[in-house]
């Protein structure tokens, strides 16, 4: 049995969720995603192709509201 439900065929790339394509009928592998470490030795490159020093990234980031609002809309249910 796999280890990962989503499963990638080796011949012709298409996703399945079994261990034989559905397109080709060849062998299909699981589709791990990329390892991530702490020591991400390519973290800082991704922060600068995205720019997140920058003003417009932050301030497009979504907010919570406030504490206060959020009991507000809680007692009002």
């Amino acid at each position: 049995m796999a280890r990962q439900i989503l499963q990638q065929c080796l011949t012709c790339q298409a996703f399945s969720l079994k261990q034989v394509c559905p397109k080709c009928s060849e062998v299909a592998q699981a589709a791990a995603p990329l390892k991530w470490s702490p020591e991400d030795h390519r973290a800082a490159l991704r922060r600068k192709m995205k720019n997140v020093q920058s003003d417009e990234w932050s301030s497009g980031l979504p907010t919570l509201p406030t504490l206060e609002a959020m009991h507000a809309s809680h007692e009002e249910e």
